[in-house]
């Protein structure tokens, strides 16, 4: 058998293979809600979500004022992006992270949270 026709069969092996891997995997993970967080960014959004929070005197009086509700405090934590460069990612015990999200009416707001071991802390909403 020549090369090229068993570098063919190998090549679609190969790929029916990758398919089925593929559409397991992706099956699984929406099932068992698993999400695969290899990016620094990733890490810390997930890390944020899954700690209880509590606010600062200063988000509670603009959630109570109406000016934003928690739902897009989530959005945050699923949509954002962790701003590396303004956060203090070396302080002990607790870190500052500053994440930017994008709203179409809103435009681009930033939230500032301190990252504590066993919570976090929602400092402020810009």
């Amino acid at each position: 058998m020549p090369f090229l026709k068993r570098l063919g069969f190998f090549l679609f092996g190969l790929s029916i293979g990758i398919i089925f891997l593929a559409f397991f995997l992706k099956k699984k993970a929406e099932e068992t809600g698993t999400e695969f967080c290899y990016f620094p960014n990733c890490r810390v959004l997930k890390d944020l979500r899954s700690k209880s929070y509590s606010y600062s005197e200063e988000v509670t009086a603009m959630i109570a004022s109406g000016a934003i509700d928690s739902l897009q405090i989530k959005g945050f934590f699923i949509y954002g992006e962790v701003d590396f460069e303004k956060s203090e990612t070396n302080t002990s015990p607790c870190k500052t992270y500053v994440i930017e999200n994008e709203s179409e009416a809103r435009g681009i707001q930033t939230l500032t949270v301190k990252n504590c071991p066993t919570a976090i802390i929602i400092e402020s909403i810009q």
